[in-house]
């Protein structure tokens, strides 16, 4: 019938079918938009289907046609709407919001269109003495009919505006700062996840995404949403229990919403775009298959599954054209009746409806199956009655199951902050025998309940953070070891749930990437962020780094020194970023000093590149210029104030503890003068310093300094004073005597924590540290701020004996472990003692004891035989 109507269509078919937007819309005759749209939609119909069946388009393309011309649609729908009302006004300040299938360009023959249209009442125009709220609900109503209205012509498209917030109660066009707000504050679960298809597609487009860029961060959350993602998984089961009669795979079975459908392909998707949407960017696509791609390429979802899912997206979507093919039937069932199942299966080239319920039942069960174990069944819950209770606890493996029961009597009694409501208990009931299970194989099922207490008391809301564990029982286990072992990491995770957050993939447990990639990572800016802002976003990607790598070694994932230089590279980072931006604020205020820039020198463990979980940060502030010169800018400062005051706020940066919790501790005692000295020199300052007054502890320290921030230029400048000093010229010391003199106060005024101290017991760290520098010093070689490649070097040069690289390695390994699982350096508990021994490569506890006695003995030997002059 429409081929009959559109006849010369098919003149020239080959052509037309090139591209079928232009030979729908060439035709003559002067009209209203209203017709000439619905004749378009006619003609590209007619169109499409021909080289849908004749195989010339897929799938891909069918959508892409029918989406762009419903955006070009709505497009001159909006235009012409606001034309009548005001002809010389510039169609600005309304926009269509495109979600569902529009938004991700996969329409349907006879698909609904879903936009949420929005206005900005400062630039919407409107007609003299009229409101903007009553211009934008008027232009809205004239879009829709001009869409939608039916005539001997048919229609342009159905449009339905029910996924604007509170449809019942709003208009139909919302001001964009209120829409804005809504979806910063009150947007259901369901609404944020319809976003992840979401993109500006008609009227005024800049307003559209800039509309979307000020919800994004509440769309794709870094710190997942397990709510929405429940919400997904109960939308999908309602489905199925709404449509049971089409659940049945045969004739009648829902393509849509039955079982193993193109919905649940479709949320399988978007549920995995949600868990990992908000930490990487590139999994924000809003196509069903690209996103499975996507997932897939990026290793969160099985590419098997990804591939086999993405070809019956296809093939059941391919189908479901066929169906609406017909009579233009907003219908995605398949005909119960044998008569019309055929005329359907021909349509799709097969020859009767059997041969297309066989082609299409691998797809639908495949389906099914990956679906199914997504979303799961609900876990069986806990028995409520105490006795049955504590017997199940004594079941599951608990040591001490009268404590654990009074633990879960009193998290059900909602004592906490964290469990007063009921959402909250309710998330903690489902979760419950998930954890308890987790516990129960922990090493200490005690401790681990315990510790877990300790840390839900501290929250102030814990239920995003138990659908988290619901979700990911690995992540359960790892808690449990986590609590088990690391009180350090514990303690955190008491501060900020969220940290956890960072552990849902694999790659967490990967080493931490370059200096470069974690300075992109870190300075990405979201549009319009100020410095306070910046200041936020490096604090929760290294509060998240760090705990990361802790979790590395707690989980047996890397060797404690990878992990060392894992923190380094994270803190050097971060002073880049942070003292980067605080330059750039300062700036702002008081200019530039001419010819000048801070220099960054770190010191101890920052300029070694080997840090711990719990190492400060030793930094020296220089400038490079004259010490005389002036900034210019609004409010002038000269070169010592200014970077006095400049060194002063980039510590803050680094050290001022704000919502996202502390970053690190900045030591800048090493400074020219100590604490009695200015917090910044200038770089002629400092060399003159070291050339003719610095002492022997500060000649040590310099051994191991390196610049962490500034030009290339600069930092070369600061090098090569570090390297004059340090190649003798400075002052002539007795160095030895010196060095002896310091580690005599050191142990007098810093004494060994615990009997497992291996950085300041006798024979630990810092008497290797002392050889080292020493050394060094006297003989003037083997100079890199890295103290186990100068143990490497000065053990080739005869120097030092082969075995304190080894000790070294041992007495490094157990440092860094021993800050997470045994801070006080007192013996852990017996289970944590088997999680060092494998940290530190070693096969048991009693071996850890007897290679540290016999590592401190061969060091205190080395450190002996340099006293003595050998």
């Amino acid at each position: 019938m429409l081929a009959d109507r559109e006849s010369q269509l098919l003149e020239n078919l080959g052509a037309a079918l090139e591209d079928p937007l232009a030979a729908a819309r060439s035709f003559e005759g002067e009209m209203g938009e209203a017709r000439r749209l619905r004749l378009e939609r006619r003609r590209l119909a007619l169109l499409v289907a021909l080289g849908d069946l004749s195989g010339r388009f897929d799938l891909t393309r069918v959508t892409r046609l029918l989406s762009d011309f419903a955006d070009d649609a709505l497009d001159r729908a909006i235009r012409a709407a606001i034309r009548e009302r005001t002809p010389d006004a510039a169609p600005l300040g309304f926009a269509a919001i495109a979600l569902g299938k529009l938004g991700s360009r996969e329409l349907n023959y006879s698909s609904d269109i879903d936009p949420i249209l929005i206005f900005d009442p400062e630039t919407l125009p409107c007609k003299p003495r009229e409101a903007p709220e009553d211009a934008a609900v008027r232009i809205g109503r004239r879009v829709i009919e001009l869409l939608q209205s039916r005539d001997a012509d048919g229609y342009v498209m159905r449009v339905d505006l029910r996924l604007r917030p509170s449809p019942e109660a709003t208009p139909i066009a919302l001001p964009v700062e209120a829409a804005i707000s809504y979806y910063e504050s009150q947007a259901l679960p369901w609404e944020r996840a319809a976003f992840i298809r979401a993109r500006a597609c008609a009227g005024d487009i800049a307003l559209g995404e800039a509309f979307l860029a000020a919800i994004r961060p509440f769309v794709w959350r870094r710190a997942v949403d397990y709510g929405t993602i429940r919400e997904i998984r109960d939308i999908s089961r309602r489905i199925r229990d709404h449509y049971a009669q089409a659940q049945a795979f045969g004739p009648g079975y829902d393509l849509k919403r039955g079982r193993g459908g193109i919905r649940e392909v479709e949320f399988f998707a978007q549920i995995h775009q949600l868990i990992h949407g908000g930490r990487d960017s590139a999994l924000r696509v809003p196509a069903t298959r690209d996103a499975l791609a996507a997932l897939a390429a990026d290793g969160r979802i099985d590419a098997d599954d990804a591939a086999a899912l993405s070809a019956a997206y296809t093939e059941l979507r391919t189908v479901e054209h066929r169906l609406q093919m017909i009579d233009d039937l907003q219908t995605h069932t398949l005909p119960a009746g044998q008569g019309a199942l055929d005329n359907v299966a021909a349509l799709h080239g097969l020859p009767n409806g059997a041969a297309l319920i066989e082609r299409l039942r691998p797809h639908v069960e495949r389906v099914g199956g990956v679906y199914d174990a997504l979303a799961g069944e609900e876990e069986p819950r806990l028995p409520a009655d105490p006795e049955t209770l504590e017997a199940s606890l004594k079941e599951a493996g608990f040591d001490h199951p009268a404590g654990a029961l009074r633990i879960v009597e009193g998290w059900r009694g909602g004592g906490y902050p964290a469990l007063r409501s009921p959402q909250a208990r309710e998330a903690l009931e489902a979760l419950l025998p998930g954890l308890i299970a987790a516990f129960a194989q922990a090493p200490d099922s005690t401790h681990a309940i315990t510790r877990f207490d300790a840390m839900l008391s501290r929250l102030p809301s814990a239920i995003n953070f138990f659908r988290l564990l619901e979700a990911q029982p690995g992540l359960r286990q790892l808690l449990s070891t986590i609590l088990c072992h690391a009180p350090t990491l514990a303690e955190q995770l008491g501060r900020r749930a969220e940290l956890l957050d960072g552990l849902i993939d694999a790659s967490a447990l990967d080493p931490v990437a370059d200096i470069p990639t974690l300075i992109g990572e870190m300075a990405a800016r979201e549009r319009g962020a100020d410095y306070q802002w910046q200041l936020e976003h490096v604090r929760r990607l290294v509060g998240e780094k760090r705990f990361a790598l802790g979790a590395q070694i707690v989980a047996g994932a890397s060797d404690p020194l990878e992990v060392s230089y894992g923190y380094a590279r994270i803190a050097e980072a971060a002073i880049e970023v942070l003292a980067r931006a605080t330059v750039d604020e300062f700036e702002r205020a008081h200019g530039r000093v001419p010819d000048s820039e801070l220099v960054i020198l770190a010191l101890g463990r920052m300029g070694g590149q080997a840090l711990t979980h719990a190492s400060d940060l030793d930094l020296i502030y220089l400038f490079t210029g004259d010490y005389a010169a002036e900034s210019h800018g609004a409010k002038p400062l000269g070169a010592v104030v200014y970077y006095n005051r400049l060194a002063q706020r980039v510590t803050a940066a680094l050290s001022v503890a704000t919502a996202a919790g502390p970053l690190y501790e900045v030591d800048t005692r090493l400074r020219p003068s100590g604490a009695q000295g200015p917090l910044s020199v200038s770089l002629d300052g400092f060399a003159r310093y070291q050339r003719e007054d610095a002492w022997t502890w500060e000649h040590m320290a310099l051994t191991r300094a390196r610049p962490v921030f500034g030009s290339t230029a600069a930092r070369g400048a600061v090098q090569a004073i570090v390297d004059d000093v340090l190649n003798g010229a400075r002052p002539e010391r007795d160095i030895l005597a010196d060095a002896i003199r310091m580690r005599a106060e050191m142990a007098t005024h810093k004494p060994p924590a615990g009997p497992l101290d291996a950085k300041l017991l006798s024979g630990g760290l810092v008497d290797l540290e002392f050889a080292v520098h020493v050394l060094q010093l006297r003989h003037k070689t083997a100079f890199t701020p890295r103290l186990r490649e100068a143990i490497r070097l000065l053990a080739a040069k005869g120097l030092m004996p082969d075995t304190m690289v080894e000790a070294h390695a041992l007495l490094s390994r157990l440092l860094v472990t021993l800050r997470l699982v045994a801070p006080d350096a007192q013996p852990p508990a017996e289970t944590t003692q088997a999680l060092i021994a494998r940290a530190v490569g070693l096969e048991s506890w009693d071996a850890v004891v007897a290679s540290l006695e016999a590592t401190r003995q061969e060091v205190a030997a080395c450190w002996a035989a340099i006293r003595a002059g050998g």
